[in-house]
């Protein structure tokens, strides 16, 4: 499996694989890797956004 498909599942972009095996454990580590996914794109948007609009000449 792709590491960009992957992620369009994580980012509910794409529909999950219906052949995939469904665990407990493996729906806790995709949980935890989407608020992980999140959190980064998060921290990515206020960095852009200080730099943008919080320059120190």
């Amino acid at each position: 499996m792709g590491v960009l498909k992957q992620l369009a599942e994580y980012l509910y972009i794409k529909k999950r694989d219906p052949n995939a095996p469904k665990s407990k454990w493996i729906g806790y580590m995709h949980g935890i890797n989407r608020i992980s996914i999140f959190m980064f794109l998060m921290a990515l948007i206020i960095i852009v956004v200080k730099l943008i609009f919080f320059k120190r000449h």
